[in-house]
């Protein structure tokens, strides 16, 4: 990008001062970041040295604040001047990022009749006022300016955020694709999508879409964080020690950014064997083997099947006497067993001190809401990027499966750290729920 003359575009630029921030999204996301910072500083010195900075040095401060994520700073500016539709739109984006969107509902009406773009201000209210929780108002504001809309990246980007709170993820996709084909740097349309493939375990699509989400300002704190949860889970630590440290730069009392970062530092002092990691993950990957990719007796496959055995490392950890234990499995039956176990360098019942914990309750002694809370998927808790890992590594697939573990067995879990343990904990007790020895 050619350089620009930063100083002239945020004291002189008209377009800045009518609410059109390209020019100055570009220059933060150059290396001439630099110098938007050092001018926004110039900026402020210059509002308290006046009695009465015109609303004009307010705006452009502002804007420049909101570019570069200090809300508060934004705040305090854009909420001076009076009458000014640019000044009540930005001001509501601040709301929108600072989460209170009840006042940024208000902002976006209020730049509306100030005579700021009516169809940017109502998609925005949209979006206020769906976050809030009217899922129905919020469709029939979006609707009411669908025909000047719908070719914007904003409307397909709020229709897909409506989407996905009514349960309809598959849609929301698809009019998130459609805002970031409209507009590669749709930040937020970029997050969703992310977040989405990170969900469904496509780990390396969601940082190319975290990346660039961030090429381009206001920057979204949570893509950073996220994005560097992705880094570390990928042993780039480096890079997300970056991350978590351009969180705290723009706020310094984020609190889950400090505890990432210092997670991340812990490791410097950790020893990791690379090889001993090789084939720990190649003993998993045997162990995960179902038992029908051999070929066994149709008894033996049916007698395992009836006794819940779908694996390897299911026979690892149970008794040759269990398995002479159910209906129709005789000697015959578990010599095929042993010599298909023999042949991988296994053998039968050699786990037993790694067997699956039986829970200390037995569902008939539960009422049926403890039930539906105890057979809940770990997917409906809504946990980090980094603690949904940990708990895929350790296979735990329900709350019922979680709670049998103990705190030191979750820490024993690579990349799983005291953050995410006290993550773990907070939302079991949402749910009236403890570790086991907890």
């Amino acid at each position: 990008m050619e350089a620009v003359n930063v100083r002239e575009l945020v004291r002189e630029d008209p377009a800045l001062a009518s609410g059109s921030v390209s020019r100055l999204e570009k220059v933060i996301a150059s290396p001439q970041l630099t110098e938007a910072r050092q001018e926004l500083a110039l900026l402020e010195e210059e509002v308290e040295k006046s009695k009465q900075p015109s609303d004009d040095l307010l705006v452009r401060a502002g804007i420049v604040s909101f570019a570069l994520a200090r809300h508060r700073m934004a705040e305090r500016y854009l909420s001076e001047p009076k009458k000014n539709g640019v000044a009540s739109f930005y001001l509501g984006l601040v709301y929108t990022a600072m989460e209170r969107h009840a006042e940024a509902e208000a902002q976006f009406e209020k730049a509306a009749k100030e005579g700021f773009d009516q169809v940017e201000c109502t998609m925005r209210k949209a979006g206020a006022v769906r976050t809030q929780g009217r899922l129905d108002e919020a469709l029939k504001v979006l609707r009411s300016v669908a025909k000047q809309g719908a070719g914007r990246a904003e409307y397909s980007f709020q229709m897909g955020c409506i989407l996905a709170d009514q349960g309809d993820s598959y849609g929301a996709i698809e009019y998130f694709e459609r805002a970031v084909d409209m507009d590669p740097h749709h930040s937020r349309a970029l997050f969703r999508l992310a977040a989405e493939n990170a969900l469904r375990g496509n780990d390396e699509e969601a940082i190319r879409l975290y990346e660039q989400s961030l090429s381009r300002p206001p920057l979204y704190l949570g893509a950073l964080l996220n994005l560097g949860l992705l880094y570390e889970d990928q042993e780039h630590y480096s890079a997300a020690s970056y991350c978590f440290r351009r969180v705290l730069d723009v706020d310094p009392t984020h609190a889950r950014a400090r505890l990432y970062l210092r997670d991340i530092e812990a490791t410097d002092d950790m020893y990791y064997d690379e090889e001993s990691a090789r084939q720990e993950a190649r003993m998993e990957q045997l162990l995960s083997r179902p038992v029908t990719d051999f070929e066994l007796s149709v008894r033996s496959r049916n007698c395992l099947q009836a006794m819940n055995i779908f694996t390897l490392g299911d026979l690892t950890q149970v008794t040759e006497q269990d398995l002479l234990g159910g209906k129709n499995f005789g000697e015959t039956s578990l010599q095929e067993i042993r010599e298909m176990m023999e042949a991988h360098g296994l053998s039968v019942g050699e786990n037993l001190t790694k067997t699956r914990r039986i829970p200390s309750f037995m569902p008939q002694d539960l009422s049926p809401q403890e039930q539906a809370v105890l057979t809940k998927p770990i997917a409906e808790l809504a946990l980090s990027v980094r603690a949904r890992k940990c708990m895929s590594r350790l296979g735990l697939q329900s709350v019922s499966e979680l709670v049998t573990k103990t705190p030191d067995e979750l820490l024993s879990t690579r990349n799983f750290g005291v953050t995410s343990l006290n993550e773990i904990r907070a939302r079991l007790g949402e749910l009236g729920l403890k570790l086991r020895n907890d």
